[in-house]
């Protein structure tokens, strides 16, 4: 795009046939002026031309991206390089998500001081009512659980598809994973970011009769716990690389207790092989935890560079 739009509308889909052309026209009422934006992210069901269909009917201002390569996270990233927003809207087009709410969570980013807001699916209830998945809930609850523990936080959706945030968001978010890990990965950025992020509670549907999920619990569940971790490294070097210094050198100090024991009594080590053991240990968890201070610093270091230049975008 050549110039700036006050709201886009981003709708990554793959195989949305049955939803995608509600999913515009509900987003074009809701919001007439706004920039809709569906990135076809490789459909063999013909998704792309009927959001082409669905746009020229409603006369609005649009675009349908091709991204043949596959996974949320790239979709995304191949939106946000294209369209410059002073507001993003991101949403699925599975329509599960009623776009009368996304004025709750507008106003939370624009006159309320939220950098993103989020629809907050589980807090009225709708979530647990409304899926058909058991198993998703029960892993949504647990990776929401680990990351408020891990970052001392309080959200409640963090999988949540239906986020608001703006310009210093989609601009400094590296979006590094290429699938559904997307929605933890902005979440957790913005918590390490002291980004400020609201939830605004919002109703939900199971999809309709005809659409099929593309999650798979297991694997996608798998990869978002691995990325928990991913991030945990990468954002809080000193605490992760600390716990395994911290583990070792109590393993360490159990398995050297024997070998000073020996000495004490006999003033000679009859069990080498536990002492080398021991020594080798603590050698790790003294490792460990220089590598999580010398990170560290350099995490703060761009922190205070992330800070920087968000105070340098214009307002």
């Amino acid at each position: 795009m050549f110039r700036t739009v006050q709201t886009a509308v981003i709708i990554p889909a793959f195989n949305e046939a049955a939803t995608v052309a509600d999913v515009l026209r509900e987003f074009h009422a809701a919001l007439p002026k706004a920039y809709l934006a569906v990135v076809d992210n490789g459909s063999v069901d013909g998704t792309g031309g009927i959001a082409t269909a669905t746009l020229a009917e409603l006369g609005c201002e649009g675009c349908v991206l091709r991204e043949p390569r596959p996974g949320k996270g790239i979709a995304v990233r191949t939106a946000l390089r294209a369209i410059a927003a002073e507001t993003y809207v991101m949403v699925d087009a599975d329509s599960t998500y009623p776009a009368d709410e996304v004025h709750g969570l507008l106003d939370a980013v624009r006159g309320g001081g939220a950098d993103m807001a989020v629809g907050d699916r589980h807090s009225s209830g709708a979530y647990a009512q409304q899926n058909t998945r058991p198993l998703h809930g029960f892993g949504n609850g647990l990776v929401t659980r680990l990351i408020n523990l891990l970052y001392r936080s309080d959200l409640r959706d963090v999988m949540s598809g239906f986020r608001v945030f703006n310009r210093a968001v989609a601009r400094s978010v590296p979006l590094l994973h290429d699938g559904f890990e997307i929605e933890t990965e902005m979440s957790v950025y913005c918590l390490d970011r002291r980004l400020r992020i609201v939830e605004v509670p919002i109703p939900y549907r199971d999809r309709p009769e005809g659409s099929r999920s593309k999650l798979n619990t297991t694997r996608d569940g798998a990869r978002i716990l691995r990325l928990i971790l991913l991030l945990f490294k990468d954002y809080r070097p000193l605490a992760f690389f600390g716990l395994i210094g911290a583990a070792t050198t109590f393993l360490g100090v159990v398995a050297g207790t024997p070998p000073i024991l020996d000495y004490v009594r006999f003033r000679y080590v009859y069990r080498v092989p536990l002492a080398i053991l021991a020594v080798g240990l603590v050698l790790t968890g003294l490792v460990a935890v220089t590598t999580g201070l010398i990170l560290d610093t350099v995490v703060n270091l761009d922190r205070r560079n992330f800070e920087r230049q968000v105070r340098s975008l214009p307002r």
